[in-house]
C-alpha cells in the first residue's frame, strides 16, 4: 500500500441551494519520496480535498477511504486525527497572513506547534524554531524569530509557515498554493526550499496549483481535477508530452510561454466552471468541449469513467482519436 491512499473519496455539503458535491468519487496513490501536483480552474475540489486528508472539514459529508500510513482516517475519532496532525501530516496554507495569528510572534506560534507533538522545554522548542528558521533561509533567525508576522515580508511569511510545518517532521506535507502573490525569483526559492527539503526529510509531498509551471518543476506525477473529479492522471511526463483530455489541452493552451510570439494571444478555455449543486449531465466538461460532438451524443448523458494504464484519462473519445488530435491539432499551435 502506498504511503497516502485515497479511494473514491467524497466531500459533500449540505446547503439551503442543495447538496454540493465538491469532490466526488476521487482515487489517488503517493509514496514517500515523490511529489503529487493537483491541478484545475478554482473551484475544481484541489483544497476541498486537501483539507479532508488533514480532517479539518467541518459539516461535510465525508466517504471513501483515505489512508495515510496504514491509518484509515475517514470515520477515525477527531483526537486521534488531530494527532496525527503536525506530526506526521502537516499544511502550508495559501495565505501565510491570515494563516499566521497576527498577536503572536513567528517563533512563538512555531513553538506551540513543535510543543504540541513534543514534550520539550521552552528553550529546546525555541531553539528548534531558530533552527528551522535558518533551514528555510530566513536571515538573522535568533533575530527574527521575535517578530510579528507583519514584520515579514510575503516570501518571507512564506518561508516561516514552511518552518511551521516542517516542525515535526511530518512524513506528509500538503502545500496549497505555495507561490502565489509572490514575485518571481521568490517563487522560484520557495520551488527549490521544497525540493530540497523533501529530499532531506524524505516526505510525501502534495502541491496544489493552477499554475502548470510550479506543477512542471516540483510534481512526479499529475492529477488534473475538473468539477470535482480526476479527468487525468499520470506521470508528470506523460500528461505534459502526451496529454489525453481535452481539459488538460486547455490548461496547457492556456499557460504563457517564454518560446512564444508575443503577438499571439493566449487560448482560454471557452465558457465556466460549471454548478458543483446542479453538475451537467454526462461528461462535467462537456459544454466547454470543442470534441464532444464527436461521441455519438455519449458526452450529454454518461459520466466517463478514469480509464488507462498508468496514464489514466475520463474522456470518451477513443484513445486513437485522442493521439491525432494531439499531435496534428492542438500540440502544433502551442
Amino acid at each position: 500500500m502506498s504511503f497516502l491512499e485515497l479511494k473514491d473519496l467524497r466531500v459533500h455539503f449540505p446547503t439551503d441551494d442543495g447538496l454540493v458535491k465538491a469532490v466526488d468519487g476521487l482515487s489517488c496513490t503517493l509514496d514517500r519520496g515523490r511529489t503529487l501536483g493537483i491541478v484545475g480552474e478554482s473551484g475544481s475540489g484541489k483544497s476541498v480535498t486537501s483539507l479532508a486528508v488533514l480532517g479539518l472539514h467541518k459539516g461535510a459529508h465525508i466517504s471513501g477511504e483515505i489512508w495515510l500510513g496504514g491509518r484509515q482516517l475517514v470515520g477515525a475519532p477527531a483526537e486521534e486525527v488531530r494527532r496525527l496532525r503536525g506530526r506526521r501530516m502537516a499544511m502550508i496554507f495559501q495565505d501565510p497572513l491570515s494563516s499566521l495569528h497576527p498577536y503572536y510572534t513567528v517563533g512563538s506560534q512555531i513553538v506551540e506547534a513543535y510543543r504540541l507533538h513534543n514534550d520539550v522545554s521552552k528553550r529546546a522548542a525555541r531553539e528548534h524554531a531558530i533552527d528551522l528558521l535558518a533551514r528555510v533561509g530566513i536571515p538573522q533567525p535568533k533575530t527574527r524569530v521575535d517578530d510579528y508576522p507583519h514584520q515579514f515580508s510575503g516570501g518571507m511569511r512564506q518561508r516561516a509557515m514552511i518552518a511551521m510545518a516542517l516542525s515535526c517532521d511530518p512524513e506528509l506535507l500538503i502545500a496549497d498554493e505555495p507561490t502565489t502573490a509572490l514575485d518571481v525569483t521568490v517563487q522560484a526559492q520557495i520551488l527549490d526550499l521544497i525540493r530540497d527539503l523533501q529530499e532531506e526529510f524524505h516526505s510525501a509531498v502534495v502541491v496544489i496549483t493552477h499554475d502548470l509551471g510550479v506543477v512542471a518543476e516540483l510534481a512526479d506525477d499529475i492529477l488534473v481535477m475538473y468539477a470535482g473529479r480526476a479527468v487525468e492522471y499520470g506521470t508528470a511526463a506523460d500528461v505534459f508530452r502526451q496529454p489525453r483530455h481535452p481539459y488538460t489541452w486547455g490548461l496547457l493552451g492556456s499557460m504563457p510561454r517564454l518560446d512564444r510570439n508575443r503577438a499571439e494571444r493566449l487560448r482560454p478555455i471557452p465558457g465556466t466552471p460549471p454548478s458543483l449543486i446542479t453538475p451537467p449531465p454526462g461528461c462535467p466538461f462537456h459544454p466547454r468541449c470543442a470534441y464532444a460532438s464527436r461521441n455519438g451524443g455519449a458526452s450529454e448523458t454518461v459520466v466517463p469513467e478514469l480509464t488507462g494504464d498508468g496514464h489514466q484519462a475520463a474522456c470518451h473519445l477513443p484513445l486513437e482519436t485522442r493521439r491525432e488530435i494531439w499531435e496534428h491539432e492542438i500540440r502544433p499551435v502551442l
